[in-house]
């Protein structure tokens, strides 16, 4: 929300038509929080009523998400690989605000760029992809994460969503430029058989193996 306050504030002298826009996403995004502060309560407080008041964000949403973040200024499109299908509530939730917080830091950092949203749905997994071909991070900047490991722009708490789920979740700049946020969630509840393989394989490849590479045919 502060992120997408201040796109909105820089807008307003740049080209106050589409700070509406960008006030809007902020609106919807506080409205998000609120009604999950709600849910929260509501558990903690076995309120059944207070988790029925609005449905949670997830997959289906994804599209709206992309449509609020083009509003400010940055193009965005998404692809669905695989069969799609119904996942577990919490790993709905999960899927959409990883992509809520990885367009976010694009907005922040990638500078003038375009971003892509890749979901895939394979037989015991669901990964997404939120890449991005603008200037990146370069070597020694703060909260680079050179490895997948990093702490900066918000990994943290995506990471931690991932694992909650027996997920794991990698980050880092592509090959060709650009910045790339990857998850691989299990579908059937169990962890996944080898976490560390999605950390370790980010930085290298993920851009130019998803069709995600800074050229103008990848997009």
């Amino acid at each position: 929300m502060v992120v997408q306050a201040g796109a909105a504030e820089d807008l307003l002298d740049r080209n106050p038509p589409l700070a509406r826009p960008a006030l809007q996403a902020v609106q919807e995004t506080g409205r998000q929080a609120v009604t999950e502060l709600t849910r929260m309560l509501g558990l903690l407080r076995g309120d059944r009523g207070a988790l029925e008041l609005r449905p949670q964000p997830g997959t289906a949403q994804l599209h709206e998400l992309a449509e609020s973040i083009r509003a400010t200024g940055l193009p965005v499109t998404i692809q669905v690989q695989g069969t799609s299908r119904p996942l577990a509530p919490g790993l709905e939730l999960t899927i959409y605000r990883v992509a809520q917080e990885a367009l976010t830091n694009t907005l922040k950092h990638a500078g003038p760029a375009r971003a892509r949203i890749v979901l895939r749905y394979g037989e015991h997994t669901v990964e997404l992809v939120v890449a991005d071909d603008g200037r990146g991070l370069g070597p020694g900047a703060a909260g680079t994460p050179q490895d997948g490991q990093g702490t900066g722009h918000g990994l943290i708490g995506m990471r931690e969503r991932a694992a909650l789920y027996g997920g794991s979740l990698a980050a880092g700049p592509g090959p060709d430029g650009g910045f790339a946020v990857r998850m691989v969630l299990p579908v059937d509840g169990g962890p996944l058989a080898d976490s560390g393989s999605a950390e370790s394989e980010l930085a290298e490849s993920e851009l130019a193996d998803s069709g995600l590479a800074a050229d103008g045919e990848a997009w």
